[in-house]
């Protein structure tokens, strides 16, 4: 193998699999950390209002990001979630400054390509929608 030329399956669709179960997982907790206050931020959180834009975000990132480890509905869950952290870039961030890393903004621009590129990649090995895939071609075959 070249490191010029891609690597073979089953690897790359393995270590999708592994960065989407990772960032999922990740995702989640942003928001049981605003729902719940777990795992404990170290910035004090306000209490979030019921029906706030954060309240609604924080319950996206939380069932979003249960769905996206489980590789459940991927492709569209990804692309809502890749407009969530696009909106919360330029609402929260962007105004701040223009450099992300001024800002605080680099979770959210890495979080909306991820999920962007989830969106079109798909989930990768061990998710439900793969199971569903190969059930699928199994029936037709």
């Amino acid at each position: 193998m070249s490191i010029f030329e891609p690597m073979r399956q089953p690897w790359p669709d393995r270590v999708l699999a592994v960065f989407r179960i990772l960032a999922g997982l990740i995702f989640l907790t942003a928001g049981t950390t605003k729902i719940f206050g777990y795992p404990p931020s170290p910035m004090p959180v306000p209490p979030i209002e019921v029906f706030s834009q954060i309240w609604i975000g924080a319950w996206m990132e939380i069932i979003g990001g249960i769905l996206v480890v489980i590789g459940l509905f991927t492709r569209p869950t990804a692309f809502i979630l890749s407009g969530e952290m696009a909106v919360a870039y330029f609402q929260f961030h962007a105004p701040g400054s223009f450099w992300p890393t001024v800002n605080m903004g680099i979770p959210a621009i890495m979080y909306s390509w991820f999920f962007l590129y989830l969106a079109v990649a798909g989930p990768g090995a061990w998710s439900i929608d793969e199971i569903v895939a190969r059930r699928r071609r199994a029936i037709k075959a």
